[in-house]
């Protein structure tokens, strides 16, 4: 007769399994167990939620909003214009499930050209369809007998945004609420910020070849798998992240020739596709105006619609 394998066990061994054995055979313990099991698979590839937590993409969504991430548009692919999750791709230095999560909206695919005219989005030469909560920076001037807070609970301000004991704000405002805050009794003024002008050096690419600011960027190439780039001094600072962080290669000179894993470095074939997001508050946003483009590959999902808002208190 052929032992079975559990008589091969230890005595002792087949006596502790037995009443994990017995739990297994309870029909309500093996529905919870599978139960767990398909949340956790939900919750991994299907979907999930996260919270907005700051006013980079007022008023389309605002702090505490509870929006559901669809994480299996990350396989089925992205479309431009969708609002999109992802890991802080600045804090490289830390396990990317540690850094924080950011929303932006995708305004621009791999091997689209995006550009800002004055503040108006351009895609591949086209003015863009914008998004109907995207706001600008206005001045509001209120009353010195204002009650901030109150206002600010009115219209569904930010509160983050509260300044106590100045009468003069900057806020994010869309054409229709900058028209309801002008007829407020606490309100003297509101007028649009004046766009950016000069070429601050906190704008992306951080170079002095590249005179760009927040309302009038590029025209800039975002680059996709399988370009080739042509790669000089001057336009370096545009790839060098994608080359060294993104898609690890060791970067350097020799002399006054670039080198790429100490070789001679003149053109780059890129390895992943990119993204070019914005946030919907334009002048409340860092986005890849400030740090790049966006690796697609980081990218969790979409931001689908709002589950609970904030603004609905």
């Amino acid at each position: 007769m052929t032992p079975s394998p559990s008589s091969d066990r230890p005595a002792d061994q087949r006596r502790s399994l037995r009443p994990i054995a017995r739990l297994f055979r309870n029909e309500w313990l093996r529905a919870f167990v599978l139960a767990v099991a398909a949340l956790l698979l939900v919750h991994l590839f299907v979907v999930s939620f996260v919270v907005v937590g700051s006013t980079s993409m007022y008023a389309t969504l605002r702090p505490g909003d509870l929006l559901l991430l669809q994480r299996y548009a990350s396989w089925t692919g992205m479309h431009r214009g969708d609002v999109v999750v992802f890991r802080d791709p600045l804090k490289d230095h830390l396990a990317r499930w540690r850094r924080p999560l950011l929303v932006k909206r995708l305004v621009a695919l791999p091997g689209d050209t995006v550009e800002l005219r004055a503040g108006r989005l351009f895609v591949n030469g086209r003015p863009a369809h914008e998004p109907p909560g995207m706001t600008m920076s206005h001045l509001v001037r209120l009353r010195a007998s204002a009650d901030q807070a109150a206002f600010f609970e009115r219209h569904g301000l930010p509160s983050e945004l509260e300044r106590p004991g100045r009468d003069v704000l900057e806020l994010p405002l869309n054409d229709a609420l900058a028209v309801v805050i002008e007829h407020d009794s606490a309100v003297l003024s509101v007028n649009p910020m004046r766009l950016a002008t000069g070429s601050p050096a906190h704008i992306f690419p951080y170079s002095p070849r590249f005179p760009w600011n927040s309302d009038d960027y590029g025209p800039v190439r975002v680059p996709m798998a399988g370009d080739t780039l042509r790669i000089t001094v001057d336009n370096l600072p545009l790839y060098d992240r994608i080359i060294s962080v993104y898609e690890g290669h060791d970067l350097g000179h020799l002399g006054n020739a670039l080198t790429m894993d100490g070789a001679p470095l003149t053109a780059y074939i890129v390895e992943d596709d990119y993204g070019f997001v914005l946030g919907d508050a334009r002048h409340f946003s860092a986005d890849s105006r400030y740090w790049g483009f966006l690796p697609m590959n980081q990218v969790l999902g979409r931001g689908g619609p709002v589950l609970l808002s904030k603004g609905d208190d």
